[in-house]
């Protein structure tokens, strides 16, 4: 693709950045197939093909966001599902992103719109503001139910999303230092986020157990937090990159202190930024350098014991599985492999399901600021699932977790709390009333 950009705009980082990437597209249209968006509304404006030509005129003209620009782009869910299929490596997600940070910076959104954005990008970071958030949830819904159909479709969407019960918070969230079982193999901080903390606690909490069976000291450094991916594609780069220091400051206590030897991440949306923090911090002086070497050290957890290896699986009837590639997992960090062959390994029966290239309609605060796209995307996959005839559901992302749950009457369960009952844990709680699950508890 040609550009024209003037040479005052190549001085700056972001343009030199677009332009290299719009270069590399050359207009095939092989994105528009694997869409989500497209598929289900046909407007080339909704495919990334059509995404990058409104982007371009909006950055070569170094023109304000426009509403046209802003209703497509925030339509787009960042699945990247397009950079799995570009035959051209067009990098989309960096282009985007630099999309969103303009519509944001340029664009005034409806007072509703900005409101809602800045209560999520408040409120879901911050663990817990996020558990008084949804007890308030909780309370609200019963009270919502006779005029639900009267209340508009995001409030109907969140209160959709609230847990039916308040998950404990875990002692294993506070920094601290958890020792190895046996001789010392590793040593690895483990990310515990933000939301999923207060989602699903017992994620994280399987994670440290798999870790520790395996040789790993497993370190929840002082100071980590939200990995700013939430904030990121709402196109507050502000916050998210403030977010990202922190995480990267942290981090590198330990690294110069008593060294790791990878980051490990159980969701897989937050693995995809956080490898990418050498991107978004590479003008920033300061950080540059370390925010580089912690990209470099984030390992997804299947990744990472992939890397480490699998302990003998204690016997426990058969499970199929339909396992569910979360967007971040399969087309962010291109991890296909580690988590389904440690789920065979583990002993269970895995079904691939069909159009599993497609997004669930998660995607971070998507299933909220685009609900009816959501529910789209959604009943397609829960649809596909069904066809599998599988038990349960495994996948890596816990955005994926709670939208796959509005949709499938199959338990959803990450896949590390699979493995961690593999090799010894409890049985994950999502699998209590499941007849094949049985086995050690």
């Amino acid at each position: 693709m040609q550009t024209h950009f003037s040479p005052e705009q190549l001085a700056q980082s972001g343009i030199q950045v677009a332009d290299k990437i719009l270069r590399a597209c050359v207009h095939c249209g092989f994105c528009t197939a694997t869409c989500p968006t497209y598929v289900l509304l046909g407007d080339e404006l909704d495919s990334p093909r059509g995404r990058i030509y409104l982007i371009k005129d909006m950055l070569e003209g170094g023109k304000p966001a426009s509403e046209e620009v802003a209703t497509h782009v925030d339509r787009c869910l960042s699945c990247l599902s397009c950079m799995t299929t570009c035959p051209s490596g067009v990098h989309y997600m960096h282009l985007v992103d630099m999309a969103r940070a303009r519509i944001e910076e340029t664009y005034k959104r409806p007072l509703a719109d900005r409101l809602l954005r800045r209560a999520l990008a408040e409120i879901l970071p911050r663990p817990a503001l996020f558990r008084w958030a949804l007890r308030a949830a909780r309370l609200a819904r019963p009270l919502a139910k006779p005029v639900e159909r009267l209340l508009p479709q995001r409030i109907r969407a969140m209160l959709d999303l609230v847990p039916a019960r308040e998950e404990r918070g875990s002692p294993n969230a506070q920094p601290q230092i958890i020792p190895a079982e046996g001789a010392r193999r590793k040593r690895v901080a483990l990310m515990v986020g933000c939301a999923q903390q207060v989602l699903a606690p017992s994620i994280d909490d399987a994670a440290i157990r798999l870790l520790t069976r395996h040789g790993c000291e497993v370190v929840v450094a002082q100071g980590a937090g939200c990995c700013g991916s939430l904030v990121h594609h709402l196109g507050m780069t502000e916050q998210s990159h403030a977010q990202a220091r922190a995480n990267v400051a942290a981090w590198s206590r330990q690294i110069e202190g008593a060294g790791l030897d990878a980051i490990v991440i159980t969701a897989s949306g937050c693995g995809t930024t956080v490898k990418d923090y050498g991107f978004m911090l590479r003008d920033d002086a300061a950080f540059a350098e370390r925010a580089a070497r912690v990209a470099s050290l984030a390992r997804d957890v299947t990744e990472f014991m992939a890397e480490l290896g699998l302990k003998a699986a204690v016997p426990h009837a058969p499970l199929k599985l339909a396992y569910h590639s979360a967007c971040s997992m399969e087309h962010g960090q291109k991890l296909h492999k580690p988590p389904r062959d440690l789920l065979a390994a583990a002993g269970f029966e895995l079904r691939e399901i069909p159009e599993g290239h497609l997004c669930c309609g998660s995607a971070g605060t998507y299933n909220m600021l685009q609900p009816e796209l959501a529910r789209g995307l959604l009943a397609q996959k829960a649809a596909n699932i069904d066809s599998t005839g599988a038990d349960a559901v495994a996948t890596g992302n816990i955005g994926c977790i709670a939208q796959l749950a509005q949709g499938t009457a199959r338990p959803v369960v990450h896949t590390v709390e699979l493995l961690d009952w593999a090799t010894g844990g409890p049985k994950p709680k999502a699998l209590a009333g499941l007849a094949r699950a049985a086995g050690p508890s």
